[in-house]
């Protein structure tokens, strides 16, 4: 997997981030996509070959290794750093759809543009990186979910019981490396806990910003009010229009 590829897409999703949104980032890939391919790859790498079993007996340590491992580590983790990282594309993808949409504007109507600045966090956009975070907070918080419960605990311990056909009676099976392997477990799902505590301070700010926006704002008549974007730029010079004309009709009746 190519994954300076992904870091060079995500990268892009810096400048329509918040602050918590730009930490998140440096930690996937400080702590845990670094640490996954320089480190954590390596430890797991013949981690089949070095399982071994206290009996000889044909097809017992193969049955017993997809029981203790029903699925390997560093294959959850990967699938968890895809799940994680690829609802920030869903911003990327809205961005480019505004900035389209923008370029066909101007062609149309000489210069006049539909959006002042298209990464702002305003209408469509605000719900989209707001959805973006719910994901990546459900995605993490599901696979550490997933591990406790095939790991009992994130533990590996050094010694595994196993009494499955066809092993003739209860062998013991010995995982190769069993502290160096606890130590990138415990690593990696503390990484997950704080990207899964910034998502949740994002979150909160996103919210709480939006409210606080919301409360200053001046509340407009009922009957005046009109749904827009709030990004559109030529809100202001169409309200100006408007009151010319209504100025202009008074004067001549």
């Amino acid at each position: 997997m190519n994954w300076s590829q992904l870091e060079a897409l995500l990268s892009g999703v810096n400048k329509y981030s918040t602050v918590f949104g730009r930490l998140w980032l440096s930690i996937v890939f400080v702590f845990r996509v670094l640490v996954f391919v320089v480190a954590a790859q390596r430890v797991w790498g013949n981690e089949s070959k070095d399982f071994e079993c206290n009996t000889k007996q044909p097809g017992c340590t193969n049955v017993c290794y997809d029981s203790i491992f029903p699925i390997s580590h560093i294959r959850l983790w990967a699938l968890q750093l895809i799940f994680v990282t690829c609802p920030s594309l869903m911003v990327v993808a809205h961005v480019k759809h505004r900035e389209e949409k923008d370029k066909k504007y101007m062609a149309i109507h000489q210069g006049s543009r539909l959006y002042s600045n298209p990464g702002k966090k305003r209408g469509g956009l605000w719900w989209t990186y707001l959805l973006s975070l719910v994901f990546k907070t459900v995605f993490d918080a599901a696979f550490l979910y997933i591990l406790h419960c095939m790991y009992k605990g994130f533990d590996l311990p050094r010694i595994a019981k196993c009494s499955l056909d066809p092993c003739p009676n209860t062998v013991d099976c010995f995982i190769s490396h069993p502290t160096e392997k606890k130590i990138f477990t415990y690593f990696m799902v503390a990484s997950s806990a704080l990207c899964i505590f910034m998502c949740i301070c994002e979150l909160v700010y996103l919210i709480g910003k939006r409210i606080l926006t919301n409360c200053m704002m001046p509340q407009a008549p009922p009957q005046k009010y009109k749904r827009t974007d709030p990004t559109f730029a030529s809100n202001q010079s169409m309200s100006s229009r408007k009151s010319e004309d209504t100025k202009k009709d008074k004067t001549v009746l």
